[in-house]
């Protein structure tokens, strides 16, 4: 009796990590912020679900924030909110982001945009087919597309989408786009 018990047990064992690693590959998997590249809106220490299903019927949309692996070491992830969508033009200038020759007023991030090192002005560029234009939230302290060890990011790096923060309890939160971005047209 106590081996065919303890071969269920094994058995159980065994389909709660099969289970569990498929949904890690294919369907959520959870993400620590690190650092202060996402203030105000993402904090270090705290804990966001990323689903990895909604990118393979639909492409990301401007204003979603997205985890990325990182192009200069593909085992390394970033999380980043997409900026620029394929073929839009991107310039920063005066302190203020441009998209399609648009001055976005960003009321969600911290601080003033500038372009690489703090320099005044940055583009303008275009983003390239298949690949995204990403920025962090807090543009003075954020290692994003302006940089060339990220650049545009291509979307087969991307793993997937911040839906809402869960931890610390007190925190949790769904993840929105912001207004400013929503209004944005394309080229």
């Amino acid at each position: 009796m106590a081996k065919s018990q303890l071969r269920e047990y094994a058995e159980a064992l065994l389909v709660s990590v099969v289970l569990a690693a498929l949904i890690i590959l294919f369907i959520a998997q959870s993400f620590l912020v690190e650092g202060s590249s996402m203030e105000p809106s993402f904090h270090d220490g705290q804990r966001l679900m990323v689903e990895k299903v909604s990118y393979r019927f639909s492409e990301p949309k401007r204003g979603d924030v997205v985890v990325f692996r990182y192009p200069g070491d593909p085992r390394r992830k970033f999380i980043k909110r997409v900026i620029g969508l394929p073929g839009d033009e991107i310039v920063i200038k005066n302190g203020f982001l441009h998209i399609n020759g648009q001055r976005i007023e960003e009321d969600y991030i911290n601080g003033p945009t500038y372009g690489t090192y703090s320099a005044p002005t940055f583009g303008p560029v275009l983003v390239p087919e298949g690949h995204y234009f990403v920025l962090g939230d807090n543009r003075r302290n954020s290692d994003d597309s302006r940089y060339p060890d990220v650049g545009f990011v291509p979307r087969k790096n991307i793993v997937g989408r911040a839906l809402f923060v869960y931890w610390p309890l007190s925190q949790v939160s769904w993840i929105s786009i912001p207004p400013a971005l929503e209004r944005i047209g394309t080229r």
